[in-house]
């Protein structure tokens, strides 16, 4: 699975986060579907998944998820799932620090 670090977010603010897909796409495919899952990678959150705010949104090779609130010194491991309209299954993991 390829990795992507996201810039760090103070916990109070909501941040759009892109998983950008372009470079496992072949010409003329696109995004069909995707989901994105929250987990803790370092540090101690009950409930990593509550960072997840509202759906993703896909525009072609791109998927936006928006993240919001969390607990203040937790990396943040989010896991991007994408189905194409080639059915591939595809995945991007990025990691997101909260001060």
């Amino acid at each position: 699975m390829n990795k992507v670090i996201f810039g760090s977010k103070p916990s109070g603010e909501t941040k759009k986060l892109v998983f950008d897909f372009a470079s496992s796409l072949a010409v003329g495919e696109t995004i069909s579907s995707a989901s994105v899952v929250a987990t803790t990678y370092s540090g101690t959150d009950s409930s990593p998944s509550s960072i997840i705010s509202g759906s993703d949104t896909t525009s072609g090779s791109q998927v936006t998820q928006a993240v919001t609130a969390g607990t203040v010194g937790v990396t943040y491991l989010l896991t991007c799932t994408a189905i194409t309209s080639a059915s591939q299954t595809l995945q991007l993991a990025g990691y997101l620090v909260v001060l």
